[in-house]
């Protein structure tokens, strides 16, 4: 059954399940605060019209399932847990210097049909077997879409594409299509936009990051240094690299914030830090920042930083070919320019991030003909193709394999 149908199956289900027990909730509560309230000797409220005053720009609100009940249909499975065990600590050797590898990172700039996402997974699972010697690939799974002004938001709020915005459905699709992922040994990569929709796919991701309009939210800052996984926070729209320096540096120590518990319900969350949190350069409004002249400014910096703190926040990047990092609208020449500084021996670059999908070039969403899209082509950034991918992948494993028999 494709995974929309079965999600929206099991979202019927789900949400006849999560309104009894809100009604449950809200009753029991109602009748608990007023007892509560008469104990504290607070007078009774007064009757008072809140129309225009409380919700005033809000149409509705609609009960979303919690994750705890999503996972009870969509268990992690043992498959799942181990492909995502492993590439964290894969990931996390390579960003601290105990394993030579690159870090790849590849896939559609957005994820908006599960199906082309399990084939494009079939081709990530081949690659991985092919250049595993040499590179630590993951795929890119993005079903959250940050916008400037307006625009699909991604595969999460939208999943549909038409504009009904059925979140529940796009959080059990989303779980089950990384699910199907992971289950087949590849490992996935997201980027968060907020604190509640991680806990809907808890020990499926291995590799989260941060983009660069979020980067110097305190919030996403504070959210980092409580993920499970290995975090990349990237240089703001301006192309500086101090947000995500600073980013780093917060990331690195304890923080407390509102966040959701696995039941759906708030919870004040306490973190321990995150020492995985590194730089991903991805350019800026003054063009690239791939170069190795950018790179070196960035991890000197980062060194300084190490000394003054007393932090060990990974001295080195990950390089974004994409988004300001192309060059004429291409994210070849990223990628040779990277290929070059590893076989010169350049331990500085950690990973690179790639847009593949299974055709290139991206195509325009009609929400009224959702149906017109075409099958494997981006529906936001422009991506490269199978055959592309290879190439720079080649290009990439060659060049590791340059800078270890030079080391050796």
């Amino acid at each position: 059954m494709p995974i929309l149908e079965e999600s929206a199956r099991i979202r019927d289900a789900l949400l006849a399940v999560q309104t009894d027990v809100n009604a449950y909730h809200e009753t029991l509560q109602r009748g608990r605060l007023s007892a509560i309230r008469q104990e504290l000797g607070y007078p009774a409220p007064e009757l008072v019209e809140l129309s225009g005053v409380v919700d005033a720009r809000i149409m509705h609100k609609t009960p979303v399932i919690s994750p705890e009940a999503l996972e009870t249909v969509l268990p992690v499975t043992v498959a799942s847990e181990q492909t995502t065990r492993e590439a964290r600590q894969l990931i996390e050797d390579v960003l601290v210097g105990e394993d030579d590898r690159l870090i790849i990172v590849m896939g559609p700039c957005s994820m908006h049909d599960p199906e082309a996402a399990l084939e494009y997974a079939e081709f990530v699972k081949e690659m991985r077997a092919q250049y595993g010697d040499d590179l630590v690939i993951l795929m890119r799974h993005y079903p959250e879409k940050p916008r400037t002004e307006k625009g699909w938001k991604g595969f999460i709020h939208d999943p549909l594409l038409d504009g009904s915005d059925d979140m529940n459905l796009g959080l059990i699709a989303d779980r089950m299509t990384a699910l199907r992922i992971t289950g087949m040994g590849v490992p996935i990569a997201r980027e968060r936009l907020g604190a509640n929709t991680p806990q809907y796919v808890n020990g499926l991701v291995a590799y989260d990051s941060i983009g660069a309009r979020n980067v110097e939210d305190q919030n996403a800052r504070m959210y980092g240094s409580g993920t499970s996984s290995p975090i990349g926070f990237k240089n703001a729209t301006d192309g500086s690299p101090d947000a995500a320096i600073s980013a780093c540096v917060a990331a690195n120590v304890e923080h407390t914030f509102v966040g959701l518990s696995a039941n759906g319900q708030q919870a004040v969350v306490a973190t321990r830090g995150n020492s995985t949190a590194h730089v991903i350069l991805r350019g800026g409004k003054d063009g690239p920042n791939f170069d190795d002249v950018s790179i070196k400014e960035v991890t000197e910096v980062l060194r300084d930083k190490n000394k003054d703190t007393g932090l060990s926040i990974p001295e080195g990047v990950v390089v974004d070919a994409s988004h300001k990092n192309k060059v004429d609208g291409r994210q070849m020449p990223a990628i040779e320019n990277v290929a070059q500084q590893i076989r010169g021996g350049s331990v500085a670059i950690k990973g690179v991030m790639i847009e593949s999908n299974l055709r290139a070039g991206n195509q325009k969403l009609d929400p009224k003909h959702p149906a017109r899209l075409e099958h494997g082509i981006s529906i936001t950034d422009e991506c490269v193709d199978l055959a592309e991918t290879r190439t720079m992948l080649g290009m990439l494993s060659a060049a590791v394999q340059v800078r270890r028999e030079q080391s050796s």
